[in-house]
Parts: C-alpha cells; structure tokens; sequence
C-alpha cells in the first residue's frame, strides 16, 4: 500500500471512529447496520433463483423491498446496498418513500422501482408517473385515477394489475375482474397506461410444515394463473408476474416466474422459524440493537423493580439500566415477570448479552418495560463481575441465538409473543442508524448519498 493510501485509510478510520463516538453521546442505544451483510444476503438470494432452471427458462430478476424504511434499517442504504447484491427492482408500500428513493438520485436507469399502497383520491399519481416508477393497481378507483394522471401528463403509467388469490387484503377478486379487464382494455388502447406486471400476496408460504397451509398456497398459486389466463384473454396480457415472498423464493421454485420479492431475507432472517434458521439459507442477519448501562446499582432480596412489581429480586443482587423502553420500540410485551412478583407466572422478558470480567452472559428484562428504559437483574454483585455504567449491551444481533449468549431478533420476538419483523421495524426514529463496511459495499457515488455521519 502506498503511503497516500495508507495515510488516507488512517484518516477514514480516525473519522469513522469520530461517528461511533459522536453517536454514543447523542443518545444511549444505536442501531448498527451492516451493510456488507444486506449485500450478500442479496447476493445469496440472486444466485438461489438462478439455480436449478429449466431448459430455456430465464433467472428471474429479484425485488429488494425496501419498504417500512428498509425494515427499519434504513430505506437508502438497504436500497442502495440491495443494487449492490444485484437487485434490479426496489419495492415500497408506501408511494411517497419510493419517490424519496428517486429523489437519493436512484433513477431509473438504474432500476425499476414498485410501489403499492395507494389511494385513488390522495395519492399523487403524476409525481409517480413522471418519475418512472411502476403502480400497482388493485380497483377500479386507483386505475381510473392513474389513468387519469397519465391522460393529463401526456405519459403512459406502468401498471401492475394486484389480484387478490385468497390473501383478503388488496387486489381485484375474482369476481369483479371482468369490470377491471374491460377498463385495462380501454386505457391500455388509449395508451394512457402499460400493463408491465400481475402479482399477488401469499398468506401461508411460510408454514410449510402445517399441510392445510401448503394446500392453501397451492389453492391461490392455482387461482393465479387462472387470473392470468383470463387477461392474456382480454389482451392485456402482463410482461412479468411475482408471487414469490422470501418464503417462496426460498422453498417454491416453481412460482418464481419473472420477478421474487424478497423482504425479510434481503435483512438476514427466515420468514418463520418452522423453515429453519437464518443459517440454514446462508442468510445474515445485519442488524445490531444495542445500549449503553445507565445506573448501576445493589438492591437487596425482594426488591421490587419496575411498575407492577411484577419481578421481585430473589437473592440480594446488583441491576442495571438499559435507557431504551417502548418509546424506542422496546416491546412492553417482553417485559419479564417472575413467579413471586407475578404471582406464580413466570415468563422471561428480552435477553441481553452483558459482558462480565466472567465472559458474556444473557441477562433478561426484569419487571415491566417503561417508556424510556428496562430493567436487568445482574444475577450478581455487579462490581464482582466487572459491570459498570456506561458498558456497551446487546440487545441482539447476528448470531446463534440465546444458547449461545448470542441474541437474536427471533429471541425477542419469542419473548414478546410476536414476529422479527416486528422487532426490527418497531425501533423508534430516536435510535440513530449507523452503518458499517460502506466504503467496501458502496460506489463514491453512492456513498455520497448516505450522511456521512452516520457511518462507522
């Protein structure tokens, strides 16, 4: 390495380290990101899709979806580092953070970019229109209204025409598709709108160990393709269709058609524990919750902590302050009672790796979860076991799970009763993003997209 050279990566690093520690005084708990990971777990996902193909079948292309500001990791860097793993498509519920995407400078001769939770009356169709991004249309109402946008742009509006299989959330039934064909017929004549896509929702993909389930996804893969027939049809016949969620981009190759819509495994995690764990399709997960300890202090056997004195402390012990609580995302469902607090409920709250002068140990939630912090039972004299205020604690990360003092958002979603999509996406504004391996993932040109500052 040249002198130049090394004297510049010294200056990154300096500036890098200047972040990190920037961040720790602005506020006590960081979401960290790595952006190396969301790259690869793109890479993982393009090269499972392109395996095992028929002859003269064509590897699909894969969404990144991005939507929910990139699962709460942040919707520019995940988009950006989703293009880096070779996403070609970026998918957005909602409109408006496709058009931020855009306004990042992500055009469209770099990708095609969906989005899908619109309203006929206040969704601004020519904003989308004219920045080439492609509109799912589910009624009458949202095609009328796009095709109206599209009349008075003088631009035709890429359509994906949403069809509902069975899931009952958006999408024309089969029932009212003939009203829909005849207006796809009428505006794509006109030539105010152009059919590019059909795409549907699975409800079920993810259990594929409950039978009536897989029969459930084959029941609305079939109503699919019938959907299909009926506009090839009509003459409205669509370029491309997607059906494939993570779950079937990792298990149902036969749905993959032109397009997958890879969410929760672009971030590093299974759809649902019952497919295995993220390991299991060389998926990482690439984010990191952590905190700094607040008050440090002793308390004696039968202390009360937290609202509800719902955990009473069972021996004389030491416990600590994490300064995150439901404000920040931390679910008050993962509050930790014990069995002569709760009255003889015993439920473990959120794990925490701590690390003590006696190696890493997952501490739990202990009591009630309040607005702006939990709190931890230390098991121990915390002077014994070297832990101060200020430590550094991972709420969870990549790793193995809590067997292995490696805590993961699946063990907080078990703790509260719910899903990692959950967890993830919960994390409150106040929680700063920080991003690392930008400079090894990213162009000069698209690191000067992200805030400089934010990454470490």
């Amino acid at each position: 390495m040249s002198e130049n050279k090394q004297q510049s990566e010294f200056v990154k690093s300096e500036v890098l380290a200047e972040n990190y520690a920037r961040a720790l005084s602005v506020y006590p708990g960081q979401v960290i990101v790595d952006l190396k990971a969301l790259r690869d777990n793109m890479r993982t996902l393009v090269a499972r899709v392109s395996r095992d193909l028929q002859p003269g079948q064509n590897a699909p292309e894969v969404m990144g979806v991005v939507k929910a500001d990139g699962y709460g990791h942040g919707l520019i860097p995940s988009a950006l580092a989703a293009l880096a793993g070779g996403a070609t498509w970026l998918g957005t519920a909602q409109p408006y953070e496709a058009l931020r995407l855009r306004a990042a400078g992500i055009d469209s001769s770099r990708c095609h970019i969906l989005t899908w939770l619109t309203s006929a009356p206040t969704t601004r169709f020519a904003d989308l229109i004219t920045e080439n991004i492609d509109i799912s249309v589910g009624s009458i109402d949202s095609l009328d209204a796009v095709a109206f946008a599209a009349r008075n742009l003088g631009k035709p509006a890429r359509v994906h025409v949403k069809v509902d299989t069975g899931f009952g959330r958006n999408g024309f039934t089969p029932e009212g598709f003939n009203a829909a064909l005849e207006k796809l017929q009428q505006y794509s004549n006109e030539g105010v709108i152009e059919v590019i896509g059909q795409w549907s929702h699975l409800a079920v993909a993810d259990s594929p160990d409950v039978p009536e389930f897989v029969d459930a996804t084959d029941r609305q893969i079939n109503q699919f393709n019938e959907f299909t027939e009926r506009m090839r049809e009509a003459n409205v016949a669509p370029k491309i269709r997607h059906l494939a969620n993570t779950a079937a981009t990792l298990n149902r190759p036969e749905i993959r058609f032109e397009l997958v819509r890879p969410g929760i495994g672009l971030y590093g995690y299974e759809p649902d524990p019952a497919m295995g764990d993220s390991q299991t399709y060389g998926l990482q997960p690439a984010m990191t919750l952590q905190a700094q300890l607040g008050t440090v202090k002793a308390v004696e056997e039968g202390h009360g902590i937290s609202y509800g004195r719902t955990y009473l402390t069972p021996n004389n012990t030491s416990t600590a302050i994490v300064p995150l609580g439901y404000a920040d995302g931390i679910l008050r469902s993962a509050s930790g009672f014990d069995m002569q607090g709760a009255r003889h409920v015993d439920k473990p709250g959120g794990p925490v790796r701590v690390e003590t002068n006696k190696g890493a140990r997952i501490l739990n939630v202990s009591g009630r979860v309040c607005m702006d912090q939990f709190i931890v039972d230390l098991k121990g004299d915390a002077a014994e076991l070297g832990v101060r205020e200020g430590d550094t604690v991972t709420l969870f990360g990549p790793g193995r799970g809590v067997e292995f003092a490696e805590p993961t958002a699946d063990d907080w979603a078990e703790a509260a009763g719910t899903i990692s999509y959950e967890i993830m996406t919960g994390i409150g504004p106040r929680v700063p993003r920080l991003y690392r391996n930008a400079y090894e993932v990213l162009s000069s040109s698209d690191i000067a997209k992200l805030d400089a500052k934010s990454l470490i």
